[in-house]
Order: structure tokens, then C-alpha cells, then sequence
């Protein structure tokens, strides 16, 4: 972590942690001719957060040490960016870090993560649904920072401090539920070490450093795929005065991947393989989740030239024995969002241009897919459900005259009457779809009492796929369409959407039987 003569910015907040950072630091630089530099950061959160800041000046003071006080108003930030206050005062800290690294000439960044949060990370990211990534948890060391504490519990920080006779903060917020993390901490893995396994906190700490191990050799296995399947170009970009910006954001470049090696590579560095590309094309290697990387496998299975939509114009495309991932004009956009547990603080919108207050874990999907229907003429598109089951999206004119069929897993709507972005989720608060009364004037009536009027049972009625405008429910799939969105004789353009199932490598219509869950 650390080298003689180095320069570090430590974190100190006060707590207990951080305390005995500051403590255990300063004795190694006394020994080893180093630098520390302290930085606390008051978030203008707690009331009494100024006490806090006042008792690490004096400690640095005591200690001989350079002091800093950065002032964030991390509510306002929150507010600013649409993300939650945790999430928000985590960003801010590590920029305050990280400007003072540069400001004193500091080597390292050290903060005071211990084994009982690498432990809460790991829950977090396994309750959400993580990938691999994620449940490595916290690395000790990554790029500047590091993290000296990680291999001790936080009863074995306190006993230390008491010890030594160490005072240190209480911070009021920790006290409370209103962060997941806290509950984690307070209610699961308390009773986790207290009622299952006494050494929970150590068992998961030596759990993730064994993940972390693997994680390392998948990417040597995933560089190495890499070598063998894939080659890159780039395009000319039309406007040549970008060419750098736009090499950045992964415009005019593609990456083509030949069929062959790629099928004999193992699912799991095939997987990796693709996730690293799509990355790479979006800005800042975000909202590439799993329902991205099954529908590019897709593309490898089967015959014949298909294309995949993904998240910032990036289009996957089936080229005879090869697949190409580009940033390409004239790609449609769709977008996944996280649909976090109700009466989270976490964000619940994605904005593009508001990267800041993304996580930097992976994430998985227990998502909502959204659907925008511009540009799928001449083709169509599939979007994975799960479950072995697909949705199958594609937009025609509509002949004079032509009859429009009734089957009960494809249905034809009205595409003139869509005006936002089309989402396939499942049920909630307000949906509601148009029927018609005895009169056969058109009525809205909510999805809970269409539910509930079609006897379908307490717990199925959330497992249920929806394909929806806003609350407007257009199909209950497997059920019945809204009368609003139903091809009329005035209709120009025909949205078709065909429910699929997988058979073998190859998606499928679904035969006329009764839809199963997503």
C-alpha cells in the first residue's frame, strides 16, 4: 500500500474509524520518513457536524499534522443531480480527496473501510443483484487509494481505541435506518453474527478477497479472448473536428467479432468479453446490465442478419459470420433503470448527462426495459424477458383494408397514438387500461380491478409482464390489449409485438397456450 518517503491524504471524519487511521498512519510515517496530510469534509448535514471538524483540527494539531476543512452542501447536490444524500456525500469526499492529493503532491489516498463494511458492501450489492464485481466488494487497493483497515473488524478498531484511551465522534446518521446500508448493518448482519455464525464478518471478508482473486483471473482469461475474437476500426467521423471527443465517447469505432472462436470461448469470458466492449462504447462504461449482454449472445446463435438496439446508439448487428458492436447514427436508444425497493433513497432515473451520482459497482437487472419504437422499420427487434421468453418488437404500414388477426401472444396496436417511450415492466401504483362499458364507450378502469375482474390470483398478479406508456397499460401480456391503442381503420402505422420463448439457440413464436410468468 504504501512506500517509504510517499506522500498520503488521509480521510478523517472523526468516527471511530478514521480515528484510528489517523493514529496508526502518523506512527508509520514518523518510522518511514512519509508525509501525511489530513482532509475532513463537512457535508452540512448534521448540526453538529461542526464539533466533529473542530475535534479533528485539534487531533492534527496534537499530532503535528497539516489540517484541511472542505465545506459541501451535499443536500443541494443531491438535489442538483437526483441522486440519494449517501451517494452524493461519497462522491464529494473522494473529490475533496482527491483535488488535495494533487494540491500537496500526495502519492496515496487512504481511507478508513473496515471488515465489517467490505462485509455490508457485499450484502448491498448481493440484495440488489450484483454481478461478480460487485460482490469482490471493497479492493484494498485501487489506483491511489488504499485501504490499511480493511482486514480488521470494528470491534477490533474500538477495543484498540479504548486501549489507547483515543476519543473519537459519534456521527448521529449512522444511528439511524434511513440508509440501506444501515439497515444492513444494524439489523442483518448484527443478527447474522449474533444468532448464525460468530465469524460472519471475517467468513465474508475471506470470501471476497477469494473473489477478488478470480475476478483478476477472469480478466487475464477475458484479455486473452479478447486476442482471438476481436478486431477494431475505426470510421471516419463526420465531423472532423471532434475526431478526439468523439474517440472518447466510443463514436466512428467498432468492434467486430468473429463467430467462430467466439462460440468456442466459455459463456462466462464470452459474457465478460462482451460486457468490456459495450462498455468501452458507452460514455463512461455505464447502464450495460445483463439483459444487454443476453441479447448480444443472441446474435452469435442461429442463422440469418439481425440487429440489437442497445443504451446510447450502440448497435449490435449479426453480419454473416461475424457480429459488430458500433456507436452508430440512426440507432435507436434503450435504456434500462434500476427499480429500487420501495421507500429507497436511491435514485430512480437515469440521466445521461448526470453521471456523477452513478454507482461503481456492477449491476444486474430486476429492471424495467425500455422501448423506444422509432426506427425498428426493417427489422425486428428482440428484447429478453428472462425465463427463457423474449419480446419481439417491429413497425409496418398498414395496407387498405387489411385485416389485422387475433392471436392471443402477438398483438397489433395502434402506433399513432404512441407518443412517449414504450415500457415492458411489471405492475404499479396507478396503471390503468381503456375498456369498453355495456354502452361501448371507451372507460379507463385500474389494472388492479381488471385484476381482480379477470380472477387472476393474489400471487400471480405481480408476476405478470406489462407493456405499458407511462400508466397507460397497452398489453397485459397473455391477457388483453387496451381498447385505446387497437388498429382502427384510420391507422397508418402497425406496432407488432410478438411474445417468444426460446427453443434451443433460437427464440421462437410462442404457441397459443397460456403465457408464463416472467
Amino acid at each position: 500500500m504504501l512506500t517509504p518517503g510517499e506522500g498520503v491524504v488521509a480521510g478523517v471524519s472523526g468516527g471511530a474509524d478514521s480515528v484510528c487511521l489517523l493514529f496508526v498512519l502518523s506512527k508509520w510515517a514518523a518510522e518511514n520518513n512519509a508525509s501525511i496530510h489530513v482532509v475532513h469534509v463537512n457535508h452540512g448535514i448534521r448540526e453538529d457536524a461542526d464539533k466533529d471538524a473542530a475535534y479533528v483540527r485539534q487531533l492534527c494539531g496534537e499530532l503535528g499534522l497539516p489540517f484541511t476543512l472542505v465545506m459541501r452542501d451535499v443536500k443541494r447536490e443531491a438535489g442538483k443531480y437526483k441522486c440519494s444524500e449517501e451517494e452524493m456525500g461519497r462522491i464529494l469526499r473522494y473529490e475533496a480527496f482527491e483535488q488535495a492529493a494533487v494540491q500537496v503532491g500526495a502519492q496515496k489516498i487512504a481511507v478508513a473501510h473496515n471488515g465489517n463494511d467490505q462485509a455490508e458492501t457485499m450484502l448491498f450489492h448481493l440484495f440488489r443483484g450484483s454481478g461478480l464485481s460487485g460482490l469482490c466488494g471493497i479492493r484494498p487497493v485501487r489506483g491511489q487509494i488504499i485501504r490499511p483497515l480493511l482486514c480488521l473488524e470494528r470491534r477490533e478498531i474500538e477495543q484498540y481505541l479504548n486501549e489507547k484511551g483515543i476519543s473519537f465522534c459519534q456521527d448521529s446518521t449512522n444511528a439511524g435506518d434511513d440508509y440501506a446500508r444501515n439497515r444492513i448493518r444494524h439489523h442483518i448482519l448484527s443478527y447474522a453474527q449474533e444468532q448464525i455464525a460468530e465469524g460472519c464478518v471475517l467468513h465474508m471478508n475471506q470470501t471476497a478477497q477469494e473473489l477478488q482473486e478470480l475476478q483478476e483471473y477472469l480478466e487475464g482469461q477475458t484479455k486473452l479472448a479478447y486476442g482471438q475474437v476481436v478486431s477494431g476500426e475505426w470510421r471516419q467521423v463526420p465531423d472532423g473536428g471532434k475526431a478526439q471527443t468523439e474517440q472518447e465517447q466510443g463514436e466512428g469505432f467498432r468492434f467486430v467479432l468473429d463467430r467462430a472462436p467466439f462460440m468456442k470461448l466459455s459463456p462466462v469470458i464470452g459474457r465478460r468479453l462482451i460486457m468490456d466492449l459495450l462498455k468501452q462504447l458507452s460514455p463512461q462504461g455505464k447502464d450495460i446490465s445483463r439483459i444487454h449482454i443476453e441479447s448480444v449472445m443472441g446474435l452469435f446463435s442461429g442463422e440469418g442478419n439481425r440487429r440489437v438496439n442497445l443504451p446510447y446508439r450502440i448497435l449490435a448487428r449479426r453480419q454473416y459470420d461475424t457480429v459488430i458492436l458500433e456507436r452508430a447514427e440512426g440507432a435507436r436508444d434503450v435504456t434500462v433503470e434500476e427499480r429500487p425497493e420501495e421507500g429507497s433513497r436511491e435514485k430512480t432515473e437515469k440521466r445521461p448527462e448526470e453521471k456523477r451520482c452513478e454507482d461503481r459497482g456492477e449491476r444486474e437487472d430486476r429492471l424495467c426495459i425500455h422501448v423506444n419504437p422509432d426506427a425498428l422499420a426493417g427489422g425486428e427487434t428482440i428484447i429478453p424477458l428472462g425465463e427463457g421468453q423474449a419480446l419481439g418488437f417491429s413497425l409496418f404500414e398498414r395496407k387498405k383494408n387489411e385485416n389485422i388477426p387475433k392471436k392471443k401472444y402477438t398483438k397489433w396496436f395502434n402506433y399513432d397514438k404512441i407518443n412517449k417511450i414504450l415500457t415492458v415492466r411489471m405492475r404499479e401504483e396507478g396503471d390503468f387500461l381503456t375498456l369498453r362499458d355495456g354502452e361501448q364507450n371507451q372507460i379507463h378502469q385500474s389494472l388492479k380491478r381488471f385484476m381482480v375482474n379477470e380472477k387472476i390470483p393474489g400471487e400471480e398478479r405481480n408476476t405478470i409482464a406489462l407493456l405499458a406508456e407511462d400508466r397507460h397499460i397497452l398489453w397485459v401480456i397473455g391477457y388483453r390489449i387496451s381498447e385505446f391503442y387497437k388498429v382502427s381503420g384510420n391507422t397508418r402505422l402497425v406496432l407488432q409485438v410478438r411474445l417468444l420463448r426460446r427453443e434451443g439457440e433460437n427464440f421462437i413464436e410462442m404457441e397459443e397456450r397460456r403465457c408464463q410468468s416472467m
